[in-house]
């Protein structure tokens, strides 16, 4: 999960830190596969070493990183880079790469507004995934949350012209100021009415098939970058 946190003596953070222990897959994982998979963060522009050149999708808060997986498998064309700052996620998506023998995947454990702002080139992204970000359900943590104009505005600078923004979640309030905070970006164009459809490449979770089996809502929003470039998702 997700969040941002501004506050006037301290700039944004995409996160908050919660315990969590690796299991010893996870381990073996991090110990295998992080120096060839895992992206050290060293504050400038990052160097992910991909065997092909080929769009880059970046995904912000992958979690445990059972869809990130499943989506470069779907899609090896297409390179990854996913964003995560708890250990037990990075060395689950770690074993995931290794299992799926996925190439076109790469890992920064970082806080992803700086690795946005710095580790990123303006303009050059194919697309940005956000799924399930902390909701921040009580009012006065609102401020908390990862969707805000500045952080938006962020997103669409790294995005190519044409790139695309797919982000999901499963509060539908969070989702009404996710569509209100987009909709206010100038060099963003919804691709449909509303909330979109979800892509036939997110994967259901275990978490959301619970849900809609009980009847809770999942809102999808996909929004594309002003400019002559299309990417296609």
């Amino acid at each position: 999960m997700t969040s941002a946190i501004p506050h006037p003596q301290r700039t944004i953070r995409s996160f908050v830190l919660r315990a969590g222990r690796m299991g010893s897959g996870q381990e073996k994982a991090l110990a295998e596969l992080g120096p060839r998979f895992l992206t050290p963060w060293t504050g400038t522009r990052l160097n992910l070493g991909f065997e092909h050149p080929a769009p880059l999708i970046v995904e912000i808060g992958f979690g445990m990183g059972t869809a990130t997986a499943a989506i470069a498998a779907q899609r090896p064309d297409d390179n990854f880079l996913g964003i995560e700052v708890h250990a037990p996620g990075v060395g689950a998506l770690l074993k995931a790469i290794g299992e799926g023998n996925l190439s076109n995947l790469r890992i920064c454990q970082h806080d992803a507004v700086e690795v946005l702002r710095d580790g990123i080139a303006p303009d050059s992204l194919a697309g940005i995934h956000i799924y399930f970000p902390d909701p921040w359900h009580k009012k006065r943590h609102h401020k908390r949350r990862l969707i805000q104009a500045e952080f938006v505005r962020l997103l669409s600078e790294r995005l190519q012209p044409g790139g695309y923004l797919h982000l999901a979640t499963d509060w539908e309030e969070y989702a009404a100021q996710m569509l209100a905070v987009l909709t206010a970006e100038t060099t963003l164009i919804n691709t449909v009415e509303g909330y979109a459809p979800r892509p036939d490449y997110r994967p259901l979770t275990k978490f959301e098939q619970r849900g809609l089996r009980l009847g809770h809502g999942v809102w999808d929003l996909i929004f594309t970058k002003t400019g002559e470039h299309h990417a296609t998702p």
